[in-house]
């Protein structure tokens, strides 16, 4: 990285501040643009391409949001970095297409649908210093000027750049000059626990910011994912544009009709301006109404991102805001992408919406405590009900309410197990709900698919989709489960209650499990949830374990290889790849945890790892403790290089699970 030519030197923390804010919209802007383009991105059966082709438009869309998610991680790095020498996070932008001026005149930001121009412009965007990639056909500046600060003066102005590279040169070298002249432990003044971390948000790559060091590894980091380098080589973002560029160059010599995206709007608005040129007003139904609800979610996942570095309640606080915010985004997603399939406007058919990105003028944090807990879960509650009216008209949306509604149900529980949380506000039921019942710590349910076997004492219950032939039944009670026989295989009667509840409680997937009839007990909740590590094999769960908020009982074995056909349940997949992972990890530094139960809540990530939330202690195969945590994200694409942890390789490989 090189310094501008011309560029004035950074002198004060003002001038600091005012760069890292225009670096935080420069990531925010390229995060949005790449989102538009791949949610434009065609992804059913019926519209129009190849096998092959229609593999390579999913392939690169995955790509895409893969890219816009690490230039989430940029912003929040960007955000840190402010917090750190004593500034406050900025995550608001213009709103597009940005005006001229607000960026160097080379670096032209609006929202178009993936094109072999757009496509292009992102690798001219992402272009590592001095490399010859030219810009993308109409995305040529409107305007041109220069900007400079002007030396002696002490009100910051924006300067030229012409690459994102070099503004993050202009960073670094300016934080070695305050420090140099202020002194490190005055220049680096924020609270790191005011900052968003590894324990607090699954974003991938980000830290705190605590010093020099720390903050010019922060800048290296953004730089070499993005430009890429010899560290980064295949995965930095200029790497990654290109790879699509030439796949999806071969496609257009074998089919030059080849039309992978849906014809998006450029620059969508989602009310009319005064002024309306290279601008397209979504005015038709549905889309209209999908925007404003995309919008409203959008905005409020900002809202929720901001909360984490203001809130003084500590970690766990931190992240109920985290994990809602990140939730969030990835609930809205279908909508994004179905807008692109419906008219912008009933004049011309022939343009399909796409989401604005519109901002809210105040995105401002709110005060920290329970009145403001009680504004953002009601605000998702607003979001869900304006979700739900979109489906009568969008039936593919129809999982959408239900997901913001159990992001608010998430926070509400969270907020609320917090040390003097005080009140939050109550649910609010959907139109045509029933009352729902009151909660109980541990009922087991047992769903359609399930084999039921009625005995005197009592009901067996088999889910094959679940079963992992443990063989603890088959060979503990050979009488009650009988291998290889046509027909009923499961007689209870053939043994004691205490033998069947016994081979039940072995059962390490949860296939089998009973109600009682003889007013015994029914399956007690474990004292302690456990996460025990196969050796070349599954993930072993124990505790009240909730997969996406329901309840899926007291024992599960999950897959970690990446290849069981009954995600996120394991299916022996990992015996037909030769999985190799090891059962007896290094154990990690951790503090013996305060509360060893309650429930262990299981949400795996789209196309990523399994995102677990709860007390848990993770066990080598043998008993030993690797680790104690609240929360984690554990590998399930099988090629982490630190098992049973996550490393983000699931991106690196285009890992595909729901």
């Amino acid at each position: 990285m090189t310094i501008p030519a011309h560029f004035t030197p950074i002198h004060t923390r003002e001038e600091m501040l005012d760069l890292l804010a225009e670096a935080a919209e420069i990531e925010h802007n390229l995060m949005c643009c790449y989102l538009y383009a791949a949610f434009s991105l065609k992804q059913g059966d019926d519209e129009g391409l190849t096998a092959p082709e229609l593999a390579a438009t999913r392939r690169w869309r995955r790509e895409i949001i893969a890219v816009s998610v690490e230039e989430m991680a940029h912003l929040t790095m960007a955000a840190n970095l402010m917090v750190a020498i004593g500034g406050a996070p900025h995550l608001g932008r213009q709103n597009f297409p940005i005006a001229p001026g607000y960026h160097p005149a080379g670096i032209v930001v609006k929202l178009a649908p993936f094109s072999p121009e757009t496509l292009q412009h992102f690798i001219y965007l992402e272009r590592p210093e001095g490399d010859a990639e030219p810009d993308g056909d109409g995305f040529d500046p409107p305007v041109l000027y220069e900007r400079h600060q002007v030396p002696g003066r002490i009100m910051p102005n924006a300067q030229d750049y012409d690459t994102v590279g070099q503004l993050y040169a202009a960073i670094a070298d300016g934080l070695i000059r305050l420090a140099a002249q202020m002194g490190e432990d005055k220049l680096f003044i924020g609270d790191p626990t005011q900052q968003i971390r590894p324990e607090i948000s699954r974003l991938p790559g980000i830290f705190a910011v605590k010093c020099l060091e720390t903050a010019l590894a922060a800048i290296d980091a953004i730089v070499i994912q993005g430009e890429g380098s010899a560290q980064a080589g295949e995965a930095s973002h200029f790497a990654r544009f290109l790879a699509v560029r030439t796949e999806y160059r071969a496609l257009l010599a074998a089919n030059p009709d080849f039309a992978p995206a849906r014809p998006a709007a450029h620059n969508p608005l989602m009310r009319k301006r005064v002024a309306d040129a290279q601008r397209t007003f979504i005015s038709a139904s549905p889309a209209a109404e999908m925007l404003d609800v995309v919008n409203a979610a959008y905005n409020h996942m900002l809202r929720l991102l901001k909360q984490v570095f203001v809130e003084t309640r500590g970690a766990d606080a931190q992240r109920v805001f985290a994990q809602a915010s990140t939730d969030l985004m990835i609930a809205i997603t279908p909508i994004a992408s179905s807008l692109t399939t419906f008219p912008a406007q009933a004049s011309d058919p022939s343009c399909t919406a796409g989401m604005s990105f519109a901002t809210l003028r105040a995105v401002a944090p709110l005060p920290v405590g329970a009145a403001t807990d009680a504004v953002l879960i009601e605000r998702l509650q607003e979001i869900a009900e304006a979700s739900t009216a979109l489906v009568a008209t969008v039936p593919a949306l129809s999982a959408t309410p239900g997901k913001i509604r159990q992001i608010a149900g998430d926070m509400r529980e969270g907020l609320a197990a917090l040390p003097q949380a005080g009140a939050v506000i109550a649910p609010v039921p959907s139109p045509g709900d029933a009352a729902a019942p009151a909660t109980t710590p541990f009922e087991p349910r047992f769903d359609h698919g399930v084999e039921h076997a009625e005995g005197r004492a009592l009901t067996l219950h088999f889910d094959a989709r679940r079963c992992i032939h443990a063989r603890h039944c088959v060979l503990g009670l050979p009488g009650v489960f009988k291998a290889n026989v046509k027909g009923a295989w499961i007689d209870p009667d053939a043994a004691s209650t205490e033998d069947l509840v016994t081979v039940a409680h072995m059962c390490p997937s949860g296939a089998i499990g009973y109600t009682r009839k003889d007013g015994g007990a029914n399956e007690a909740l474990p004292p302690i949830n456990l996460a025990q590590l196969r050796e070349d094999g599954p993930l072993g769960l124990r505790g009240d374990l909730r997969l996406h908020g329901d309840a899926i009982g007291t024992r599960a074995t999950l897959c970690r290889c990446g290849a069981s056909k009954r995600k996120p349940f394991c299916d022996s997949s990992h015996r037909d790849i030769a999985f190799k992972a090891s059962g007896e990890p290094e154990t990690r530094a951790s503090e013996p945890l305060q509360v060893r139960n309650g429930t262990v809540d299981v949400r795996p990530e789209p196309n990523g790892p399994l995102s677990i939330r709860g007390n848990l202690e993770i066990c080598a195969g043998t008993g030993r403790t690797i680790d104690r945590v609240t929360s984690v994200r554990l590998c399930r694409c099988g090629h982490s290089a630190n098992k049973p942890f996550c490393d983000n390789t699931h991106e690196a490989i285009g890992f595909v699970a729901d």
